[in-house]
């Protein structure tokens, strides 16, 4: 695939109206400013357009939780999907021994899914994904290193489509950061907090 058609793909000029308004509202969504945000290349595979971004909850020099959000488009619709649109997440993060333990904790995780979209009044539909709790035990020359365990999260779901047929992929990106934060243990930002970023441009790779 050449450049120019995977800018098309990506939200270019060529690229059906929709999609393109659907990009440029992620672009212009506002965000909490522990959180780093910028593309990345998009699968090629899943839907005829998609645009992709990353995200890292940062402390400092630590990084708290990652993830990664997929807006695919099917001008055509998807059966599956039910739209034409649909929103692809993995999300990521390290665990306290004592959360790690929680045997509810999946149900916690997916709870706090579907309550961040709720909880900007999103409406959605076909939600579906898995969570996975993974722990890593060290035996050896690693024997020092002490037990870790990780969460995470693969979801998709089909956001409803608005004026134009173009959904508020604005708001539901700032939901999923809103997950990005629980994850991260980050407390709660209010209504009208200030403490706000304007999403980055593509910028090139950092080191911390």
């Amino acid at each position: 695939m050449d450049d120019a058609n995977e800018g098309d793909r990506d939200g270019g000029t060529s690229a059906p109206l929709p999609f393109r308004a659907a990009v440029d509202a992620l672009r212009a969504a506002r965000l909490r400013p522990q959180i780093e945000v910028e593309p990345t290349p998009a699968p090629k595979r899943l839907a005829p357009f998609a645009h992709a971004l990353e995200a890292t909850v940062v402390d400092g020099d630590q990084d708290l939780a990652d993830g990664r959000l997929v807006l695919l488009h099917d001008p055509a619709g998807h059966d599956a999907w039910r739209g034409t649109f649909r929103l692809v997440t993995l999300v990521r993060a390290e665990l306290e021994p004592e959360m790690a333990a929680d045997p509810l904790l999946p149900e916690v995780c997916w709870s706090w899914l579907t309550g961040a979209l709720q909880a900007r009044g999103l409406t959605y539909g076909e939600p579906s994904g898995t969570v996975t709790r993974a722990s890593s035990h060290y035996f050896g020359g690693l024997a020092e290193r002490p037990a870790a365990s990780q969460i995470e999260i693969r979801a998709s779901w089909t956001p409803r489509e608005g004026l134009g047929g173009v959904p508020d992929t604005g708001a539901h990106l700032a939901s999923w950061c809103d997950l990005l934060a629980q994850v991260a243990g980050l407390p709660p930002a209010g209504p009208g907090d200030a403490s706000v970023v304007t999403l980055p441009q593509r910028r090139g790779p950092h080191s911390r």
